[in-house]
């Protein structure tokens, strides 16, 4: 089976068609059921001898999971391990296998939808993921850092005088610039540094992570509109158990990368799959995740608006407030 996999990377990479995107994902299946001991008993709970002909056959592992078991394949070696920023008190934890598919991947995705990280400035808000740690948001943050070649690029934790005055700066030489961030610190940056923005993005993601009264993604994509006059918010979605990531550009569209895919689950029925525009559960496809697993039933709510965009909406209510840049409601 080890050889069926062989060239992997560039295999998920370059995917052309959905056609190629089922075959790798069946054959990543095949993988996990004979080299991943705890997702192959849970899939045979599922299908019962059962073997899947397409994608949404396969069995999607509770996210959960990730919280009190190392899930990754047999016989490969962990080179980081990545964790959650474990509001609740308990830390997911994702076992990378190789360091160098997730900056491939994240590097790929970023580069398709922003431009050549070389020729950015990267300037990061990210307090609460620099204090906990081990963090996948900072590790590929850190890499587009040192990529951009930027002396102005850099970690501004909550000093919003500095980031503030190098924004300015950046929109002097008319440099294009991303500015990524958790959500609350954003909006305290907004509420005493707002300006005007021509050349600068802005990426929310990770929510409030306790520190403030959850909002409607739509409020506070106004108030950081208003503070900054831009016409548009983008988002983040990512989460430690994924390598991953899809970013929404307006209207709170998420578009994933052809590697990624998500598909809706039934409420009440987490077997049955719904058509795009009906709402449920999310579960997300992941083919960078073939080490670990690629197949992951999330705790977040949404709706799939056909090909690969995609929208969240909510949580489940007995799930915990989790840093993956959700609409709590």
């Amino acid at each position: 089976m080890q050889r069926s996999l062989k060239n992997i990377n560039d295999r998920i990479f370059n995917l052309q068609n959905e056609q190629e995107f089922q075959k790798i994902s069946l054959e990543i299946f095949d993988y996990q059921m004979k080299n991943n001991e705890l997702y192959s008993k849970f899939a045979l709970l599922t299908l019962k001898n059962k073997k899947p002909k397409k994608i949404e056959e396969i069995p999607f592992l509770p996210i959960e999971f990730f919280k009190t078991n190392e899930i990754k394949t047999c016989n490969t070696k962990t080179e980081i391990i990545f964790k959650s920023s474990g509001t609740d008190g308990v830390r997911s934890k994702h076992f990378v296998t190789c360091i160098e598919t997730y900056k491939r991947n994240f590097i790929t995705n970023f580069e398709e939808n922003y431009g050549p990280v070389k020729d950015l400035c990267i300037l990061a808000l990210l307090p609460s993921y620099l204090e906990n740690g081990d963090s996948s948001l900072i590790f590929m943050v850190d890499e587009l850092i040192k990529i951009s070649n930027n002396n102005d690029s850099g970690f501004y934790n909550s000093n919003f005088l500095k980031i503030s005055n190098t924004i300015k700066k950046q929109e002097a030489k008319n440099k294009k610039t991303i500015l990524i961030g958790v959500t609350y610190s954003l909006l305290d940056f907004a509420k005493d540094y707002g300006q005007k923005l021509n050349c600068t993005t802005i990426i929310e993601t990770g929510g409030m992570k306790g520190k403030r009264k959850e909002l409607m993604k739509e409020e506070i994509h106004n108030i950081l509109k208003s503070s900054f006059s831009l016409k548009n918010i983008h988002s983040e979605y990512g989460m430690t158990e994924l390598l991953s990531q899809a970013y929404s550009k307006n209207h709170g569209v998420f578009i994933s990368p052809k590697w990624m895919k998500v598909l809706v689950r039934d409420i009440n029925d987490p077997i049955t799959l719904l058509n795009d525009n009906q709402s449920g559960g999310i579960n997300i496809i992941d083919l960078a995740n073939f080490n670990s697993c690629p197949f992951i039933a999330t705790q977040d709510i949404g709706v799939k608006l056909g090909g690969n965009k995609f929208k969240i909406t909510g949580r489940f209510s007995n799930a915990d407030v989790r840093g993956c840049n959700l609409l709590i409601e």
